[in-house]
């Protein structure tokens, strides 16, 4: 078969870049010939695949966004593929991979004037190409919290959705080194408690809000807990408001890294107070290195943390005063609760590696249904 991936930026260290990279890879080892799209791209090319850089026109993120998916019809229409697969919300797609929120719902907690700017006219029409009535495109979903929102927004039919497991590698995580010498490697000393947060994109996976609750923890508690991020973002006006409230020797930003699991290992507690989260595969990954995790009940994964009892969930709607609670109730807690027990035993007798695998067994059946060169596509508006 022919297929076509699509994917605005590639950059090695995101979530969605990483399934992006891996479903490539695992489509090509099928024996599948497959061409890559991207305005973007950083690091190597997955093997067995053709790399093209269309042209990266605009000068705000809608714009780009709108012209992207232009050119990428236009590219793909020059081939023959037997499926065209986005992890961009664009028209022209036969299987889309729901790797964000629903920008629709997003939307809805705006102020109504937002309604009127080309950046809400154009994310909502690219939305609209996807799940529409106009599209067949099938759907890859990561949690079943999505589907109500697109179901409700754009009346997408349930059949189109095909919801997969979570998808880490485990042996990934088995061959990090145990924690006392991941923490000698991180210069972490046997009285501190560190707090690790894992993500790219700070104002999204909240990391303010963890500074904040770090900052509210009590004395004793403040002044031996340390917190570690891993991602890549906009680090320095967080370092600045840190130092200003005498937490610069306390908090610390590594970048984008390849040995995630390492730090995993090292912690004493995942934080993750997203925002917004379609899934949140580090949720899993944290369960799987025995990490017990605080996390916010909107990220997608937070009901398997709930599931396992492998730590709390932040309510929603979100209160500052509500995570520093728990924030401290958990660091108090570590001894004497078996969070992290309790998640590798749920991560042992469930499925959490079988995304990619999933993933590709739709794509296939898609593209073997696949009737014609334009069938389940929505034409660009």
């Amino acid at each position: 078969m022919k297929l076509a991936f699509c994917l605005f930026r590639y950059f090695p260290h995101g979530g969605l870049q990483r399934d992006f990279f891996r479903m490539v890879e695992i489509c090509a080892a099928r024996g599948h010939l497959v061409d890559v799209y991207a305005a973007a791209w950083e690091g190597e090319a997955p093997r067995g695949a053709k790399l093209e850089i269309l042209p990266r026109r605009g000068l705000s993120n809608h714009r780009m966004m709108a012209n992207f998916s232009r050119a990428l019809q236009a590219a793909v229409s020059r081939k023959r593929y037997d499926a065209v697969v986005g992890f961009n919300k664009t028209a022209g797609l036969d299987v889309y991979f729901a790797g964000d929120t629903s920008f629709a719902a997003r939307a809805d907690s705006r102020r109504l004037w937002y309604r009127l700017t080309p950046r809400y006219r154009t994310f909502l029409r690219l939305e609209g190409a996807v799940f529409g009535p106009r599209s067949r495109a099938r759907i890859l979903l990561l949690s079943e919290r999505e589907k109500a929102f697109y179901m409700s927004y754009y009346g997408t039919h349930e059949s189109r959705f095909h919801l997969l497991p979570p998808g880490i590698e485990l042996q990934r995580i088995a061959s990090a080194p145990e924690r006392a010498e991941a923490r000698v490697a991180l210069g972490v000393g046997d009285d501190r408690l560190l707090v690790l947060m894992v993500g790219s994109g700070f104002r999204t996976k909240g990391v303010d809000r963890a500074l904040r609750a770090l900052d509210a923890l009590p004395g004793f508690l403040r002044a031996r807990t340390l917190l570690f991020v891993v991602g890549r973002g906009k680090a320095a006006p967080l370092e600045r408001w840190a130092r200003r409230r005498g937490l610069g020797d306390q908090v610390r930003f590594f970048g984008g890294r390849d040995d995630v699991p390492r730090f995993l290992k090292a912690a004493d507690l995942l934080l993750h107070p997203a925002r917004q989260e379609t899934a949140g595969m580090v949720l899993i990954e944290a369960m799987a290195a025995g990490l017990p995790v605080l996390v916010t009940e909107v990220c997608g994964y937070a009901e398997h943390v709930e599931r396992a009892g492998a730590g709390l969930l932040i309510p929603d709607p979100f209160r500052q005063d509500r995570l520093n609670e728990m924030l401290a109730q958990m660091l108090e807690a570590l001894g004497t609760e078996a969070w992290g027990e309790r998640g590798t035993a749920y991560v042992a007798s469930t499925d959490v590696t079988g995304l990619h695998e999933r993933a590709a067994d739709v794509i296939e059946e898609v593209a073997s249904q696949k009737s014609g060169p334009g069938d389940g596509k929505e034409e660009e508006p």
